[in-house]
């Protein structure tokens, strides 16, 4: 079965078509789907995907202008693109202060994900991959280890193509939701070396695992990783 490359791309359905669109846009950029120099896909396509009109998707673009989260350029080589990832301005980046304005959707938020993504990898390990699909996630695996300062978008994209691979569009855009609830307080805790060896060391596991096709070992593998992380956090935070 083929899978939405970006799950992030889904239709905007209900609410404020604009603002729901503006939210798929910064989402995309927080989470590194679409990276600092890169273009967004063509204005008729993006709409087509996201299913709303293109006055619409150009409205969105424009704030997203004006925010500092876009440039479009004009010529043979122009579009829109990418030009800063956020936070926004004056955001703190203290994880203790991020933490507590979360509050008990912090506990939510690390609840929902102990669930979620060991299901996730499971259902991965489970379905017939393509060789494309195999591709992404080994693509992804190695540029996970990347120890400079983008480790957290390739740890992100990591988990997202793990979502895909499930073959659930609906469990892909679950996980892309609550990789971004916690994106911004994962960025802003220390980097342990000893933590990042132990999670690169689960993501092969997980990997290895879901291209095995074992989906006990990928589950078993991706709660530990999660508890992991979670027992970090209020170490950390505590």
């Amino acid at each position: 079965m083929e899978l939405p490359e970006v799950p992030t791309w889904r239709p905007v359905r209900g609410g404020n078509a604009f603002e729901i669109t503006v939210a798929r846009l910064v989402q995309a950029i927080r989470l590194g789907l679409v990276v600092v120099g890169e273009r967004l896909p063509p204005e008729r396509e993006l709409a087509e995907q996201l299913r709303v009109s293109r006055v619409t998707l150009r409205d969105a673009i424009a704030a997203l202008r004006e925010a500092g989260y876009l440039e479009s350029r004009r010529g043979r080589a122009g579009g829109t693109f990418v030009v800063h990832s956020g936070p926004p301005d004056g955001a703190t980046s203290d994880a203790t202060t991020l933490a507590r304005e979360m509050g008990s959707q912090l506990t939510d938020a690390l609840d929902f994900r102990r669930v979620l993504e060991p299901g996730a990898a499971a259902l991965a390990a489970a379905r017939p991959l393509a060789a494309a699909q195999r591709s992404r996630l080994v693509a992804c695996l190695v540029a996970s280890r990347d120890r400079q300062q983008n480790r957290r978008v390739h740890d992100s994209r990591l988990h997202l193509a793990i979502a895909s691979a499930s073959g659930s569009p609906s469990v892909a855009a679950a996980v892309a939701d609550v990789q971004l609830r916690l994106d911004q307080l994962l960025a802003a805790i220390p980097v342990i070396r000893r933590n990042l060896d132990h999670s690169d060391a689960q993501h092969t596991r997980i990997v290895d695992a879901i291209l095995a096709g074992d989906p006990e070992t990928a589950r078993g593998v991706m709660e530990e990783h999660c508890d992991g992380t979670a027992e970090l956090l209020r170490g950390l935070l505590g």
